[in-house]
């Protein structure tokens, strides 16, 4: 009898579930969509109660969909947007604020603190990070500081703290799991990855009560049982997306790089067990292992706004009806007519890390219609992630020939044909896209024993090339770096 996986992908604007077979093809898949909260501008929020009532009810979609009981499923992996901070009560389980997410940027006066107070190296060696509101610790410290009661019940161990995968384990566990992962937890900006434990001197600067923090485990380990229908199931792997999509797409050797194409854009390169310290606005990170394996480490490179740009056009813009017109418009017309969009919204990730940076849209002529604007939004994708390649590069001192591709972007192939050639190397995208859910699944199937062999994984691929001259890729980047220039000079007062 064939043997199943449910993986929990929890991203950024939505909940699946996702039923894998021992040979990592797709069984079956549900999806909902949960509230975005922007309670001022900068400020982002998510319903914790709401991300557990869509995800759960994508789990029960998922399985009466596939045609099998639950007793079929082997084990569970879980997946997750990484960063967003929640906190709630231990004793009766409610949230005491919503939860803040990774793109929030509320804790960037906070943070100036903390650079002001000479802490930026301490937190690169310690952490592998930046000091920046993207990352958990300054979430939570804000939460203890600023809602009602909320310290004086941490300081009573009454309130936990979790990424999403932790807040999902404990509410499906009835309160019995409260863990996470080392990919998770390396990106709090409070575990040191090194020594692969919650750092002491950062809970105090930040005033952080370290019983509020979950258990710490390797991706692929045993977390515990979860009630999914009336049935126990293990989690036998957890990862956060972007690790987990690196997992997934096989790169486990040293120097494979892959890209998610996501809400926001997330390059990883695999350094083996030596964490790389980036002089290029890199981060360092851990890499997804199993129980038994030693520890893995990558570089990472963050856009805030890659996919959600598209989302831009079609919600706030009204320029297309649907994510996949943009395709269509964007081959409606030779080139950008010079128009480039620098999508910062919440502000500029690698390798410029500017919080304050903002949106803008460079080069307008009268001549510059609908289709323009939609494809100079693709092709900021492409830009923003040929930035990364170029630092990555730089830092780990390894030439990029190939990037695997994956997330709900990779499948627009004129993105992908862009990147290739602006890039100048082979995009490899896989036709399964699920790579970040496969991840967990993978690691879920080899701690539970039922994938033996990950050669036997369905890694069947679409291959783009590079096609353009030299002499436009050189003119499209230069206009693209003045573009940047321009973000930045223009938020400097």
């Amino acid at each position: 009898m064939k043997k199943y996986i449910l993986t929990l992908d929890e991203g950024t604007t939505s909940a699946r579930a996702i039923i894998f077979d021992e040979c990592g093809s797709v069984v079956s898949l549900a999806q909902n969509e949960f509230t975005q909260i922007y309670p001022t501008p900068s400020f982002v929020e998510h319903d914790p109660i709401e991300i557990l009532s869509a995800q759960y009810s994508a789990i029960t979609e998922c399985i009466i969909k596939s045609g099998l009981n639950v007793q079929d499923i082997s084990c569970v992996g879980i997946t997750n947007q990484r960063e967003t901070v929640i906190v709630w009560n231990r004793l009766t389980g409610e949230p005491v604020y919503n939860a803040i997410v990774w793109q929030c940027r509320r804790t960037a006066p906070l943070c100036e603190e903390l650079k002001s107070q000479g802490l930026e190296q301490y937190i690169a060696d310690t952490t592998g990070l930046k000091i920046d509101a993207y990352f958990s610790g300054t979430k939570i410290k804000w939460i203890l500081d600023n809602v009602e009661g909320a310290r004086e019940q941490a300081e009573r161990g009454e309130l936990l703290f979790g990424t999403v995968d932790t807040w999902l384990m404990w509410k499906l566990s009835g309160g019995k799991i409260h863990a996470t992962d080392e990919t998770n937890a390396s990106r709090t900006m409070l575990y040191d990855i090194h020594n692969l434990c919650w750092d002491k001197r950062l809970l105090e600067i930040l005033d952080i009560p370290e019983s509020m923090l979950p258990t710490v485990q390797k991706s692929g380990s045993v977390f515990g049982d979860i009630d999914i229908m009336g049935v126990p199931l293990s989690v036998c792997g957890v990862a956060g997306d972007q690790q987990s999509a690196l997992f997934g797409q096989h790169c486990v050797n040293v120097g494979d790089v892959k890209n998610t194409y996501g809400t926001g854009c997330f390059l990883l390169m695999n350094t083996g067990e030596t964490a790389v310290k980036s002089q290029n606005g890199m981060l360092t990170t851990i890499a997804a292992t199993t129980q038994n394996a030693p520890t893995q480490y990558a570089l990472e490179g963050s856009v805030f706004i890659g996919g959600a740009v598209i989302q831009w056009l079609r919600d706030e813009m009204k320029l297309i009806e649907t994510a996949a017109q943009s395709e269509e418009c964007a081959l409606n017309v030779r080139d950008s007519a010079g128009v480039y969009i620098v999508p910062a919204f919440a502000g500029l990730g690698a390798p410029y890390w500017d919080m304050y940076a903002r949106g803008t849209i460079c080069g307008l002529t009268r001549g510059a219609g609908r289709n323009h604007i939609v494809r100079a939004a693709l092709e900021s994708i492409a830009y923003q992630t040929n930035d990364l390649i170029n630092a990555m590069q730089n830092d780990a001192g390894i030439t990029v020939t190939s990037l695997k591709a994956d997330g709900g972007a990779s499948k627009n192939k004129f993105l992908m044909q862009f990147q290739a050639d602006i890039s100048n190397i082979n995009v490899i995208c896989p036709d399964n896209a699920e790579a970040t859910a496969l991840g967990a699944a993978l690691l879920a199937g080899i701690t539970a024993g039922i994938i033996k062999d990950t050669n036997n994984i369905n890694i069947s691929a679409t291959t783009f090339t590079p096609r353009m001259e030299s002499d436009e890729r050189s003119h499209n980047l230069s206009g693209w770096k003045r573009a940047v220039n321009s973000t930045i000079s223009f938020t400097k007062e």
